[in-house]
């Protein structure tokens, strides 16, 4: 663990050893150009340029429940404006940090205005958290990039707080994810691809794999590892079920909605897994060395 990153002293118990955990390998070493970083720059491009060419929000997960909404077109390219340039100013060097600030703000509005109304409306469907969580992801990948830009001391925010921060949002937001294979179970195999066999046990084991990688991150067994093979599943996800659709249905702004929001979840979880390129891939706990 980095010796400067410290659990706060009147923490205890189980805080005092979730907060160390989820710090590990938080560090300005690994504020440099992450494939998460870049793959989530590319993904927020994309979804910036679909909304100019199709003139609406992506699907489900941008969905303003305002069935005439005021001035509609303003704000649908205002968001693929904020995508596209934020999208391109994380790779800037001297605007990055600003960008990705920005990212996880619209990242934050997304979930807060679009996402919790239907929690607080209906907490005991699962739906509405998985929702939440899927865009919580997203906030989470580019948190951690606006993290590992500032300044390593900052408050909760920036440097390795908000790192460890954004670490635990992703651990909150992989279970809501997980979960919803099991108490959606049917809906979820009629995803899997028709040539792979049993899947219902596909829906289930990739319900295990996301809580599974958020006990990894949390309980710092593996956190690398856990962090890198939760990226690399919804990345997988992303191409076995949605780039089939998106081929098929090239015009269709719907296939392009479903692919390019898979993308950004999964280029969330990259961006997250890049926060622990410090630490080795088998690392447990405090026992941490460099890669």
């Amino acid at each position: 663990m980095d010796d400067s990153i410290q659990a706060n002293p009147a923490r205890s118990g189980w805080a005092a050893l979730f907060a160390r955990n989820l710090a590990i390998g938080a560090s300005a070493r690994n504020a440099g150009f992450g494939i998460g970083r870049i793959l989530l720059a590319l993904v927020m491009v994309a979804l910036g340029l679909r909304g100019f060419v199709f003139g609406d929000f992506a699907g489900t997960w941008q969905r303003i429940p305002i069935a005439r909404l005021p001035a509609h077109d303003f704000f649908v390219y205002l968001t693929a404006l904020v995508e596209l340039a934020t999208g391109i100013g994380i790779l800037i060097p001297r605007i990055a940090r600003m960008s990705a600030g920005a990212m996880a703000v619209l990242a934050l509005l997304w979930m807060l205005l679009l996402k919790f109304p239907g929690i607080l409306y209906a907490p005991w469907m699962e739906a509405t958290w998985l929702g939440a969580g899927e865009i919580a992801v997203i906030l989470a990948g580019a948190w951690c990039v606006f993290a590992m830009l500032s300044n390593p001391g900052g408050r909760f925010f920036a440097g390795r707080n908000g790192v460890m921060w954004a670490r635990l949002l992703l651990v909150l937001a992989l279970p809501t994810i997980g979960l919803s294979h099991f108490v959606y179970a049917d809906e979820t195999a009629k995803f899997v691809p028709a040539w792979l066999p049993a899947h219902h046990f596909w829906a289930w084991l990739t319900g295990a794999c996301n809580l599974a990688a958020a006990l990894g991150m949390l309980f710092a067994l593996w956190p690398r590892l856990a962090a890198t093979l939760e990226a690399a599943m919804l990345w997988v996800i992303t191409l076995l079920v949605w780039l089939p659709v998106l081929l098929a249905h090239p015009h269709d702004t719907g296939a392009w909605s479903a692919f390019l929001m898979s993308s950004a979840i999964a280029a969330g979880a990259s961006a997250v897994a890049d926060s622990y390129r410090g630490i080795g891939w088998l690392a447990i706990g405090a026992r941490t060395r460099p890669a």
